[in-house]
């Protein structure tokens, strides 16, 4: 089955039984609070990030540095959400790479309960917290986190549909006018955590 953001981006549900620490590559979106723009403006289909979005980006970045187990892929920082890919890498011969993709794509929404050490939700809760930790320090605020409570996963299987969501994630900024994300589609969010001039 081809991925379908519409479809797949927002009704996935947690994979019983699935073990989330198992190489893989994994595409993850992560939204903020309130789907409030607060790390830049896309301009001309190019994404602009402001000082909060290099945050965003920079810390995404240095994922590898506190989890060695992580291979960065593909990733967009954009208005009010990040979608990436990680690679879980098989460090039991020593090499990185991931196991071979095969069949199919699975979906799910990953949530905190009790994440095993290595575990994607280990990783994005790590990453979501030191974001919102040096945000604050610049807002002067504490303990605010800035995004949503879970985040939305997607195991890949397949490189074609690997390729396919690389090429979504590249080509985002271009369709953030019709983005499901985009403010101007969820005119019903006001609270908004900063006043963010964008």
């Amino acid at each position: 089955m081809p991925y379908d953001p519409q479809k797949h981006h927002r009704r996935s549900i947690r994979l019983k039984g699935y073990n989330y620490t198992q190489p893989g590559a994994y595409f993850i979106t992560i939204c903020t609070k309130g789907r409030q723009c607060l790390f830049g403006n896309v301009v001309q289909g190019e994404m602009q990030l402001n000082t909060l979005g290099y945050i965003a980006f920079n810390c995404w970045q240095t994922i590898p540095d506190h989890f060695p187990h992580i291979a960065l892929d593909t990733f967009i920082i954009m208005p009010n959400h990040i979608h990436g890919i990680l690679i879980i890498i098989d460090n039991s011969v020593g090499s990185l790479h991931c196991y071979p993709f095969n069949q199919n794509i699975e979906y799910n929404i990953g949530k905190f309960g009790k994440p095993l050490r290595d575990s994607i939700s280990t990783v994005i809760g790590s990453y979501k917290s030191v974001v919102s930790k040096r945000i604050n320090i610049i807002w002067q605020t504490h303990g605010q986190s800035i995004w949503q409570r879970n985040f939305y996963e997607l195991i890949g299987r397949e490189e074609k549909s690997i390729n396919n969501i690389r090429e979504y994630i590249v080509n985002n900024p271009r369709r953030w006018a019709d983005d499901p994300e985009n403010p101007r589609h969820n005119s019903d969010i006001q609270d908004y955590l900063f006043n963010i001039p964008f």
